[in-house]
């Protein structure tokens, strides 16, 4: 049985085990026959206490008496003494060892005690003496359905349902075995047919529901749990998978109600107090969900699905290690857990031990290779290992997974791939389409705020130390404070630091929302009326667009974080401008396109580099030229650093200065060099540091080189406010033209190439001509404080007259559509 068979098979209600309370064909003495009769008047009224005291009676007078030994041991199954229950119908059957009722009662008495093989083997038994017996056939199909043998279980139940057409328990174990099959349709029709025989059958409403819920027609699998309810107030199952079906539907608060009840119920219940922490987690109340899967660990320590949940629960409280403790445990009870293989290499991904996290997407696509996400997980670590023989691998394979859908691709992780626009687009509607594929019921439903000032909301996981926090401070200070609110949304860690504490005093209304869900975090924003909602993050690290997906806001943004199409109808604009997104790519945008008339990247004046740098000498750096490209060495790309490897053996004594991102990519990137003819020596690897420093040391370079199909960003920024130039080829793409921007409004368009030619020729003209590259630094100097790039007060004009834009369009009730921002 595989693993969604065992998940459906775990959600099944408990068969009903009516047997019929019949004598067999033992002569019975008239005085003990006159017991046996009383005993079963009570026992069919459900009387097990006196009917037990009168079979108790007939044995003390006769102890081989088959049917009292039956009926008693028929009892003890009813109440749960399973093992009494089995030596009590095995006297019966030494008794009379031609009685199937015996055989078919002593099935499932094994049964409830786990022993399925020799269940089947006494029902076939039974089968043997009486073929037509239809409630042998029926535990049978039963029996074989927990063995995982799903075919004979749908033939035994079949020939019950031959045999006595309105046997309802066959209909029902029908639709147990069908479910097990994912004949979804079928299974429906057999629960269906088995509630027309009996209506107050509550197990066939269960699991009725259980099949709806599959079909995801999720409003009718809760009127099927809500019946099954009515009909059986303490059925702690259906109220677990009312529970379930309420998750689903994102009504959160009644799903844990639901669960909670179940618990009132069977405090014992560890699959309710799993399903609780599912709950929790995804209300963001992480901490309780921890308790509530410890608690169904301590009932069931071996359950896998609790240990991988408990897992993600620690990993979004960013307690790595911990995380990955407990998936370790979860594979080692189920080795092929290709979910629990899958999430631990994300984990490990986030501790920067990729060479792991990479043999752990492997495993994961080794046992699933369709698995949703294990194949973008191990894409994203070849491309940060620098690992080109297998990326050249997975770039072809990444257009299939796309373009057809094989699985779910992170749009952030295409980028580096791919500067393909109709790509991009297709793989940012595929994940989100994954990620909610049914849009929750919008907060704002065509409300006009009435407010003096105009209320914008960023939101965010990166009001931390974080590049994002450094470009956009000065921004929420410069915000006009006569015309406009500013609220921050802070889904991200605190981390205390000096750039979180400027960056929450500069908001009029500061929220840290991490404990709430996206739904109560959309509800703060619509109950805060806010006009403009900007989603900083898009589809980068710790990104939430389930809370922009609830329409909490008129208007919505998406601004800075992710330079591609969100691929979604509830994002109205992106701000952008005429390099990275002209506006006759439209057709590669759901979002409409907002042109400010400089570059869109937001910077900050204020943006601090450390009085003096350490030297050359110190950095490991010769007095030669310096080539310098401190991107994320994921944007490293095979044909770039081909590019380099040329420029590098054209400019004699030059060297090309790297950021490291891991030990594996520097490795591989010196290897790559040497394949290319270059000296590994030349390649020099800088270690991470505070921005203040890391700025300064920019400096000891000559000339930044960027990459391509994903530019410098943040980095190309860096390097000019340090005074460094860069030199960039114009890709195709948002994420590629991004340098072109910062060059252009800073007036630098001659260090703008637009092909990779002309980009290796300038590199070598620039190197080989110091007269050339003393008049670049020189014009960049000039430019840093009279140019747009770094004016920030300038840009917060702009930004702040595209927002009235878009709102004076709203106010009269007009669509979004593209806002060009005319220079100020």
């Amino acid at each position: 049985m595989n693993r969604k068979q065992r998940r459906r098979a775990s959600k099944l209600g408990q068969v009903p085990s009516r047997p019929a309370v019949k004598t067999g064909t033992v002569v019975v003495p008239p005085g003990d026959a006159d017991l046996v009769g009383l005993g079963l008047k009570h026992h069919q009224a459900g009387r097990f206490a006196e009917a037990e005291a009168c079979y108790r009676r007939v044995l003390a007078a006769q102890p081989d008496h088959a049917d009292a030994l039956h009926l008693l041991g028929i009892i003890a199954q009813q109440t749960g003494r399973h093992e009494l229950a089995v030596e009590l119908i095995s006297r019966a059957i030494k008794q009379n060892g031609q009685s199937a009722a015996y055989f078919c009662s002593l099935g499932i008495a094994l049964k409830n005690q786990g022993k399925l093989d020799e269940a089947v083997k006494a029902y076939r038994q039974a089968i043997r003496i009486k073929p037509d017996l239809p409630e042998a056939h029926c535990n049978l199909g039963n029996a074989l359905r927990g063995q995982g043998k799903l075919d004979e279980a749908v033939a035994a139940c079949s020939q019950a349902i031959r045999i006595k057409p309105d046997l309802a328990e066959a209909h029902f174990n029908l639709g147990n075995a069908l479910h097990g099959q994912g004949r979804l349709d079928e299974a429906l029709a057999s629960y269906d047919r088995a509630l027309s025989l009996r209506r107050d059958y509550a197990e066939a409403l269960n699991n009725r529901g259980n099949v709806l819920q599959e079909l995801k027609r999720l409003g009718e699998a809760l009127a099927s749990y809500d019946q099954a309810i009515s009909l059986r107030p303490d059925y702690a199952g259906a109220l677990s998978n009312r529970g379930n079906v309420l998750r689903e539907l994102k009504r959160l608060d009644e799903a844990l109600a639901s669960h909670d009840r179940a618990l009132m119920l069977r405090p014992d219940y560890a699959e309710a107090l799993y399903n609780r922490g599912n709950v929790l987690q995804e209300l963001r109340r992480l901490d309780e969900a921890l308790v509530s899967y410890d608690r169904a660990l301590t009932l069931r320590p071996d359950y896998a699905e609790a240990l991988y949940n408990r897992a993600n629960a620690l990993r979004e409280l960013n307690r790595l290690d911990e995380a990955l403790a407990s998936y370790d445990r979860a594979l080692t009870l189920r080795p092929n857990y290709a979910d629990a293989l899958c999430n631990r290499g994300n984990a490990l991904r986030e501790l920067n031990r990729l060479d792991e996290a990479l043999a752990s997407y492997d495993r994961a696509l080794a046992v699933k290779a369709d698995h949703a996400v294990a194949f973008s997980g191990a894409a994203d670590c070849v491309m940060r290992l620098c690992d080109w023989d297998r990326w050249t691998r997975f770039t072809t394979d990444l257009y299939a997974h796309v373009s057809g859908k094989k699985s779910i691709v992170a749009p952030f992780v295409l980028l580096g791939y791919s500067g393909d626009p109709a790509l991009q687009l297709q793989c940012a509607k595929n994940y989100i389409e994954n990620k909610i594929p049914s849009p929750p019921p919008p907060f704002w439903s065509g409300q006009m705020w009435q407010h003096d000032k105009l209320r914008v909301a960023y939101v965010s996981a990166d009001f931390r130390s974080h590049p994002g926090a450094y470009r956009m401070a000065g921004l929420f200070e410069q915000h006009d404070r006569s015309r406009f609110e500013v609220i921050g949304i802070s889904f991200g860690v605190d981390d205390r630091s000096e750039i979180r504490k400027r960056v929450a005093a500069a908001f009029d209304e500061f929220y840290d929302v991490r404990g709430k869900s996206d739904q109560q975090v959309a509800k703060l924003l619509h109950d805060l009326q806010v006009d403009i909602a900007i989603d900083r993050n898009g589809y980068t690290t710790d990104s939430r667009p389930g809370i922009i997906a609830h329409r909490p806001a008129p208007i919505q943004i998406s601004y800075l974080g992710y330079p591609a199409t969100m691929g979604t109808p509830f994002i109205d604009y992106i701000i952008a401008d005429k390099v990275v997104a002209p506006l006759e790519d439209q057709r590669f945008y759901t979002e409409k396109i907002v042109h400010l008339p400089n570059s869109y990247q937001v910077n900050d004046r204020k943006y601090k580099i450390a009085e003096s740098a350490p030297s050359r000498q110190e950095n490991g750096l010769p007095q030669g030229f310096v080539f310098c490209c401190f991107n994320n060495n994921y944007k490293i790309t095979p044909r770039v650093f081909e590019c380099w490897t040329r420029i590098l053996k054209q400019v004699e004594d030059s060297v090309l200065w790297l950021l490291e991102g891991n030990a594996t990519a520097a490795s591989n990137l010196r290897k790559e060099a040497v394949a290319r003819g270059i000296n590994s020596d030349r390649l020099i690897f800088a270690k991470r540091m505070p921005s203040p420093e890391h700025l300064a040391r920019h400096r000891l370079a000559d000339l930044f080189l960027d990459t391509l199909p994903y530019n410098a960003h943040a980095t190309a920024t860096d390097a000019l406010w340090a005074g460094l130039p860069v030199l960039t080829c114009l890709g195709e793409t948002f994420a590629g033209r991004v340098a072109a921007s910062l060059l252009t409004a800073i007036r630098l368009p001659e260090l703008i190439t637009t092909t990779l030619e002309d980009y290796e020729h300038l590199a070598i003209e620039l190197a080989t001509h110091p007269e050339k590259m003393a008049i670049i630094k020189s014009k960049l100097a000039e430019n840093r404080f009279t140019t747009p790039l770094f004016d920030t007060k300038l840009f917060t004009n702009h930004i702040e007259a595209a927002y009235t834009a878009m709102y004076e369009r709203h106010k009269a009730g007009l669509a979004p559509d593209h806002i060009i921002i005319p220079n100020s």
